[in-house]
């Protein structure tokens, strides 16, 4: 492990999962070389060995399948907007008395994340001025540079495959000579940050761009970014479902 890596903190990891979904309805429970993909997530979060890995879900069937397969999980409302609102009542009851100092958001869609990408968000965290962690990409296919599905973060540089986050966009920038960074939707948060973050009323560039974490920027939070090899495949759709089951085909996790 490098220093940069090292936490001098107690995390928890929250995976939100809800069975509504537009073009793949109940994908948490979406079968992937024999498990339900919820377990795959964290099988990955749990991996990264940086805390507890609770699933928050909004169905009980969710809480059965996550149980089933040895995770932690909890029932959340089904009516919150986001995944933030929903880690956030989690948090409450999966840790009341307060002792994780960082939270990390994994989304429940990603079976292939890298553990490494996980410990990458949280150690941005060890610079007290960061109240927020995530990572991202190099875009090195052109067609995702002008592809509005594409986050790009603008950031300048603070550090070693590191940015300090300017801007979100759905737009091709920066503009100029250079590389364009695709956003990667993982985030470690410290736990008043993200108190902070969801009492806040959603902001004009939020909804402009359809960006929740725009939020924190206008805000003046800190956002810092680390830069990772590879964007984990996010399941969107059953073709997406079909790829992650090609790549998972075969692999046995442990339990």
């Amino acid at each position: 492990m490098r220093p940069s890596e090292t936490f001098s903190t107690t995390a928890i990891v929250l995976i939100p999962a809800r069975m509504a979904a537009t073009r793949l309805p109940g994908k948490p429970l979406a079968d992937i070389a024999g498990r339900p993909m919820i377990a795959h997530v964290a099988a990955r979060a749990a991996e990264a060995r940086i805390g507890d890995v609770w699933v928050a879900a909004d169905a009980p069937e969710i809480i059965r399948a996550a149980e089933h397969a040895g995770c932690r999980a909890l029932i959340t409302r089904a009516d919150h907007r986001s995944g933030s609102d929903r880690i956030f009542e989690a948090l409450g009851k999966a840790d009341p008395d307060g002792k994780a100092d960082i939270v990390v958001n994994v989304q429940g869609d990603l079976p292939t994340v890298d553990p490494n990408t996980i410990r990458a968000a949280v150690a941005l965290l060890n610079d007290p001025a960061v109240d927020i962690g995530t990572v991202a990409a190099e875009i090195t296919v052109a067609a995702e540079r002008t592809n509005p599905n594409v986050v790009k973060v603008v950031g300048t540089p603070a550090g070693d495959r590191r940015l300090h986050a300017l801007y979100f966009t759905r737009a091709t920038a920066p503009a100029g000579e250079g590389p364009l960074y695709h956003h990667i939707g993982l985030y470690a948060y410290r736990r008043a940050a993200l108190e902070r973050f969801v009492k806040l009323a959603p902001s004009p560039l939020e909804q402009r761009e359809n960006l929740e974490q725009l939020r924190a920027l206008e805000a003046g939070m800190r956002i810092d970014v680390a830069i990772v090899d590879a964007v984990p495949l996010g399941v969107d759709t059953p073709a997406d479902l079909e790829r992650a089951r090609a790549m998972l085909a075969g692999r046995k996790d442990k339990s």
